[in-house]
């Protein structure tokens, strides 16, 4: 009877402490999913964003768009652009929509980012 008792009681704690975990677990992903809706939206939009680069390079089309949340710094739609053999890679900023970076590349067309496409022909 007594280890009976034991064995009970011992449940019951275990039990407790099994559901203040769970409920705490519960708890902190509630509060970080109520943290990522609380996200700001950027002013500026992909749509925009996709605009503003195709004037900056005008006859190219966007390979890859990024959206780069930078924390404290100002937060940047991250796009490559391609024209021809060249790769465009243009920033902007979600918050005002000015473009703070503009960098063109070669296309060496074999991955290495080398400039030398390999091609021994030429």
């Amino acid at each position: 009877m007594q280890i009976t008792k034991k064995l009970l009681v011992a449940g019951i704690v275990s039990l407790a402490a099994t559901g203040g975990a769970v409920y705490a677990t519960a708890a902190y992903a509630t509060s970080d999913s109520d943290a990522a809706v609380a996200q700001v939206a950027p002013k500026v939009t992909a749509e925009r964003a996709i605009g503003i680069a195709l004037k900056e390079v005008p006859g190219s089309w966007v390979s890859e768009l990024d959206f780069d949340n930078r924390g404290k710094n100002a937060d940047v739609w991250e796009l490559e652009l391609t024209k021809g053999s060249e790769r465009h890679e243009v920033d902007v900023d979600a918050a005002s929509g000015k473009v703070t970076k503009q960098q063109a590349d070669q296309d060496d067309n074999d991955d290495d980012n080398d400039g030398d496409d390999d091609n021994d022909d030429d």
